[in-house]
């Protein structure tokens, strides 16, 4: 007699057989999943390999932080024959299998595709076979298939999207909410506590993102979302560099910049590429001293803009450089008598692809031991204008000037502070304009702190004799020379070429850098101020020159409410003396462009 149990076995396994079959009919909507990867950058690198060589590569996440790569979609007459083909050339691995839409969640390439949802499945026309990689070896050989491996497990439920976020720790957390809030999806505090706000960005991210909304992030989910967050990186090419010579390891971006030099107290990494960008590792022995000085002279290249914030400590300092062009970041510090640090030079309006690969830069830097060995050094890279190689801030132009008064007011020509977005006097001090005169091409500069010169002009009282001996002191090389040299000639007239009553004509060769010196007659009296070389189509001889009249400048400075000295004509000083009047009066004036 037949058991009831194994009659309704029989019958269960007939139904189940019968729907099988018509499931799986020739026309059914299917896919052929060769690869599955538990890295979503694995499974984009491989993908992209598939689809230099094959038609109809796609990749989908499968749930469970596995993700795959599947030909299609086809019509399953033509999926197996995909699979048979495809295998037999070796085009992909034995193991491919016919795989279900189902299987497959949200689709990660090609990049902004979404094949599931956009009605290209629904319209599949009945015959949709794809040209084979090797056609020629195509077979119509209709065996069945291969037994399929067991799909990978769907993504994970609410319930165990929860357990899996228990398990993360609280630096884990704090990672997460750094990504919503770049993403800007979080505005609170990054404290690694998922309360409210933390729940209601998790929803928001998973909504813009097309996942099921429930506040919780699966591990697909976070994965995703630090993909995105390191997506910004991408192209930097950011690895840890290893430099022996500097005692340093730190994260550079390998792509952009590369190894240049050891330059003592630097390793300099210049740019490769479009780029402008540099890093210089920053390596030296020394105490509090040598720290301080360096914090100095970083403040003199070009490479640290002057606008930025600075911090110098009692161990330690950190600079930040901004102008139109660049943005740099340094920061070193002392400890058991090594100075180790790193400056970052980016072009500015690339903010947060910088901020990003700092932190990552900051974060990854490690102190080896050693320091650079300071005869480390380009002998051909040595100028007065480098500092290891690196290019010292220049001014726009420089010019001379003088004092007038013990509070360190100066008197220059217009020309020195024209256009200017900073003047100094003797590249330390800043400078403000307090008056001007157009007409007689004469400013009158007030330093932005007090100064104490050591000696102010005084004005001539009495007109000095034609063809008496002159000379104007000045800064003829642009400040190579740290004190003013002094250009000897003779007093041509008392008016210009046209008779111009405040101007004086000189006989004297003197460079750009002397405008805005003082003239000075035999006594050491000033009876004028050198002008620049008016431009003309009619040249004059070298030495014929012009300077503004002691009154003009006087008169300016009346008006200004400053007051000036005048004296009585003396008796004839030294060349000597009135050098060293001249040199403890006569100021560089410089004009800066940031």
């Amino acid at each position: 007699m037949r058991k009831p149990w194994l009659l309704i076995a029989t019958l269960t396994f007939l139904v189940s057989w019968t729907l099988s079959a018509v499931a799986q009919s020739a026309n059914d909507v299917v896919w052929v999943q060769i690869e599955a990867h538990p890295s979503l950058a694995t499974a984009q690198e491989r993908a992209q390999a598939f689809g230099t060589r094959l038609e109809d590569v796609n990749g989908f996440a499968l749930g469970g932080g596995w993700y795959g790569i599947a030909l299609g979609p086809y019509r399953r007459i033509d999926a197996e024959q995909v699979l048979r083909v495809y295998r037999s050339e070796g085009e992909i691995p034995r193991d491919s299998y016919i795989a279900l839409s189902s299987d497959f969640r949200q689709q990660f390439y090609p990049a902004g595709a979404d094949i599931l949802n956009n009605g290209t499945l629904a319209d599949l026309p009945e015959t949709a076979a794809p040209t084979p990689a090797t056609p020629e070896t195509a077979t119509t050989d209709t065996a069945t298939a291969e037994p399929e491996p067991t799909p990978q497990p769907a993504d994970e439920t609410p319930a165990e999207a929860r357990r899996a976020e228990q398990a993360l720790d609280r630096d884990a957390r704090r990672a997460l909410q750094v990504a919503l809030k770049s993403a800007g999806f979080y505005n609170s505090t990054v404290d690694g506590l998922f309360g409210r706000g933390t729940r209601n960005s998790m929803a928001a991210w998973q909504e813009a993102n097309g996942f099921e909304v429930t506040g919780i992030l699966t591990t697909l989910q976070r994965q995703e979302l630090f993909r995105q967050y390191n997506a910004v990186l991408d192209g930097l090419g950011l690895q840890v560099v290893r430099d022996d010579a500097a005692g340093i390891e730190m994260k550079i971006p390998t792509e952009v910049v590369a190894f240049s030099r050891h330059d003592y107290p630097f390793s300099q990494y210049d740019a490769t590429g479009d780029i402008p960008a540099q890093v210089l590792l920053i390596s030296q022995a020394g105490d509090r001293n040598t720290l301080y000085g360096l914090y100095d002279i970083m403040q003199t290249l070009e490479i640290v803009p002057l606008e930025g914030d600075r911090e110098r400590g009692r161990d330690s300092f950190t600079l930040v450089g901004q102008n139109a062009k660049m943005i740099s970041y340094t920061e070193a510090r002392l400890q058991n008598g090594e100075i180790k640090g790193f400056t970052l030079v980016w072009p500015t309006g690339d903010e947060e692809r910088r901020t990003r690969m700092l932190d990552e830069m900051r974060s990854s830097f490690t102190r080896l031991s050693g320091v650079l060995d300071p005869s480390w050094s380009d002998s051909a890279q040595q100028a007065v204008d480098l500092v290891s190689g690196l290019k010292i801030r220049k001014p726009k132009l420089t010019r001379s000037g003088f004092f007038v008064n013990t509070n360190g007011t100066v008197v220059t020509a217009t020309e020195a502070v024209a256009g200017c977005a900073r003047i100094t006097i003797d590249e330390e001090t800043e400078a403000s304009i307090a008056a001007q005169d157009d007409a007689t091409g004469i400013t009158v500069l007030t330093p932005t702190t007090a100064l104490a010169p050591r000696a102010v002009a005084r004005f001539s009282g009495t007109a000095p004799r034609l063809n008496s001996d002159v000379a104007v002191s000045g800064f003829s090389y642009g400040g190579v020379l740290e004190v003013a040299t002094l250009t000897f000639g003779q007093l041509s007239d008392l008016r210009g070429l046209r008779g111009e009553e405040d101007l004086t004509r000189l006989a004297l060769d003197s460079f750009e850098g002397d405008v805005g010196g003082p003239v000075f007659d035999e006594t050491g009296g000033v009876l004028g101020v050198l002008l620049p070389r008016a431009g003309s189509d009619r040249q004059l001889p070298a030495d014929v020159q012009f300077a503004a009249d002691a009154r003009v400048v006087q008169s300016l400075l009346s008006q200004s409410g400053i007051a000036s000295q005048t004296g009585d004509a003396g008796r004839v000083m030294a060349p000597e003396d009135i050098t060293a009047q001249a040199r403890d009066m006569t100021v560089l004036v410089s004009c800066w462009e940031d």
